[in-house]
């Protein structure tokens, strides 16, 4: 059975080569001896390095939206999250310049997504539907991608920056509901 402690050790091992080259060049054997475990342990917990990757990837993404929760506005929470990838930048780093890094968007659009849905849900009792909930996957999309574009750019923008520059991007229809429910401050 996979603990999450050997998981994590593996994880941490991987960000410790990951400094060292690229996604593409480390190798499970690399992986398994910098965290002083066999290959068996290794594939007992893992698929393969991107298996590693996607989750060490949801552990950071589900710390990112702690602390983007613990803001009482959307600026505030984006803020938190833009400082917690700058600290974690050399995986973020790494993990969006590796191939198969659609996939990493696609799961980081998917919790956004489900992070709003599930905020809006606990403050108004009901999902946003129709041309709301078009907007907020609009809005997560190219939230996404912008930051993609911010960490993979060497992240020149201050977290506060960035999160003002997002709350702006808010649109319209989204901005009156975030208004509505208390979170624009």
């Amino acid at each position: 059975m996979a603990s999450e402690a050997t998981r994590l050790r593996l994880a941490r091992a991987m960000e410790e080569c990951m400094r060292g080259g690229s996604v593409e060049s480390i190798t499970v054997t690399e992986i398994a001896a910098r965290c002083g475990v066999t290959r068996q342990t290794f594939y007992r917990n893992f698929l393969d390095k991107y298996d590693l990757i996607n989750w060490y990837f949801g552990k950071l993404l589900a710390r990112s939206f702690e602390h983007m929760g613990s803001g009482r506005t959307v600026r505030e929470g984006l803020e938190r999250k833009f400082e917690y990838i700058r600290a974690e930048r050399v995986f973020f780093t790494a993990a969006f310049r590796a191939d198969g890094t659609n996939s990493l968007k696609e799961h980081d659009v998917e919790a956004i997504l489900d992070f709003y849905t599930r905020l809006i849900r606990r403050k108004t009792g009901s999902e946003p539907g129709g041309e709301e909930a078009f907007l907020l996957e609009l809005y997560c999309r190219g939230s996404v991608a912008m930051t993609v574009k911010w960490v993979l750019g060497g992240m020149p923008e201050s977290p506060r920056e960035m999160a003002r520059l997002m709350v702006e991007a808010l649109p319209a229809a989204l901005e009156a509901l975030f208004s509505e429910i208390g979170l624009m401050g």
